[in-house]
């Protein structure tokens, strides 16, 4: 994974945890199956259940990545591969703040590396252990994208 992909998958994270938009731009980052089929839709011109890297180019940022996202190299994004997109910025972002490589991301992690998790700590921290894993992180991830 080169630097920019990894740049990528955290700003795709970090947004899906920290703010969860409701618009067409983070059509990627969202778990809210009815929202992300809404903005699926909204980019899906055709109405051919995915997005074409013609359709893509309405969003600067996802057309910008279409070619990492776009995993079997078909020349569409289904929502499975967005699923695996997040996923993968998941994974990619808790090991870059997970600085002591525990498995987890504390205060004093989130603090140095991602201040917009760390405003929301205590609300991902559902078990109070001063530590946030990556079942909180999902299940809050979920949380905030029901939002809209």
């Amino acid at each position: 994974m080169n630097k920019q992909e990894l740049h990528f998958f955290v700003a795709a994270a970090l947004l899906s945890v920290a703010v969860a938009l409701p618009s067409v731009s983070n059509a990627a980052s969202t778990d809210d199956p009815v929202g992300r089929s809404q903005k699926l839709k909204a980019l899906d011109k055709d109405g051919d259940g995915k997005i074409s890297r013609a359709e893509a180019a309405a969003v600067p940022r996802l057309a910008k990545r279409f070619d990492t996202i776009d995993i079997n190299k078909d020349g569409f994004i289904t929502t499975d591969e967005m699923k695996v997109a997040r996923a993968k910025a998941v994974a990619v972002m808790f090991k870059r703040l997970d600085a002591d490589n525990d498995g987890r991301i504390s205060k004093a992690e989130a603090d140095a590396k991602a201040p917009q998790l760390a405003n929301r700590f205590t609300m991902v921290d559902a078990n109070n252990d001063g530590y946030i894993s990556q079942d909180e992180l999902a299940v809050a991830r979920k949380k905030l994208a029901g939002r809209h």
